[in-house]
């Protein structure tokens, strides 16, 4: 069970980061690889101020606040300059490659003994339970500190999606959205196209910035390799999500990227305890971005032949 409240909390933690590439991927079809460096930017600059002494909410949003710079100069890339939308991404993830071992001054940084958001998660646990440390929950006794970390983790994600909805339905949120859907019909109307990518992008990847700040926070680590496939992952839960719901309304598409992030994790743990090598893992994570592509067309042509 404590591999089960794991595996959601930390799908929880990477539901930010399917946040910020539903914006990149579903509003503006853009396919946006600044996401793998801006995930490792988030984690960096999240573990080199925690280190240095920073208190961790202000290294958290200072993390937050990297990922958005990040984002809009991918943006600016792309529409001042007119460069492909894939090769300014990757562009951008290569240059924040070093950047990234800059802030960090070596290759990892481990932290597993400072004080964390996580700690005061696990703190509260004790100011609520008093002298209790675990609870029993379907014939597994499981350590109140990881039920508290989890109730935490999805109020932070609940509250972000919440925001990001009513974001949307806001009339730049929705000149964004339609700038995603036809740029020309939009310029029409008077609306600047490329500030609604460039801040459409540098808010996707804050979302992923803070995904890969509170994910070191959690592991207790960070490390400029830890970026690697995170944008097929946050496609993978984007696609599962979307599966799963069926609904193609705002609402339930961002329901859906957080659900098919916890799925995904889940789907993840129980291949780990089934006995798969770690090191087949990102042979197994394109497998399940391939059978979430293809399962929509198989059922749809299944329902084609079933009607007489």
């Amino acid at each position: 069970m404590s591999l089960i409240i794991g595996a959601i909390t930390i799908g929880l933690i990477l539901a930010l980061l399917s946040l910020g590439v539903f914006i990149s991927f579903r509003i503006f079809n853009f396919a946006d690889l600044t996401a793998e460096g801006s995930v490792t930017l988030g984690a960096s600059i999240a573990a080199s101020m925690i280190v240095a002494g920073y208190p961790p909410l202000l290294a958290t949003l200072i993390a937050l606040a990297g990922g958005f710079m990040a984002g809009s100069l991918t943006g600016i890339i792309h529409t001042k300059f007119k460069i492909n939308g894939l090769l300014s991404g990757i562009l951008v993830m290569t240059a924040l490659y070093s950047v990234n071992l800059h802030v960090m001054g070596k290759s990892n940084i481990p932290f597993m003994s400072e004080t964390t958001l996580f700690t005061y998660f696990e703190n509260l646990a004790t100011v609520f339970s008093g002298t209790s440390e675990s609870v029993g929950l379907f014939g597994s006794t499981i350590p109140l500190k990881d039920i508290f970390v989890l109730a935490c983790t999805l109020i932070i994600v609940t509250i972000l999606g919440g925001l990001l909805y009513l974001f949307l339905k806001s009339n730049f949120g929705t000149a964004m959205r339609a700038t995603g859907n036809n740029q020309q019909m939009v310029r029409a109307q008077g609306v600047n196209t490329n500030t609604m990518m460039i801040v459409g992008l540098g808010l996707s990847n804050a979302l992923i910035a803070l995904s890969g700040a509170l994910l070191a926070q959690y592991q207790g680590f960070a490390d400029v390799q830890m970026g690697i496939g995170m944008l097929v992952l946050g496609l993978a839960s984007v696609i599962i999500g979307e599966v799963l719901i069926g609904e193609k309304t705002l609402g339930y598409l961002i329901t859906g990227a957080i659900l098919g992030s916890v799925i995904f994790r889940l789907l993840v743990a129980v291949a780990l305890r089934l006995g798969m090598p770690p090191n087949d893992l990102k042979l197994i994570t394109a497998l399940f971005v391939f059978i979430a592509l293809i399962l929509p067309r198989l059922l749809k042509k299944k329902r084609g032949a079933e009607k007489p």
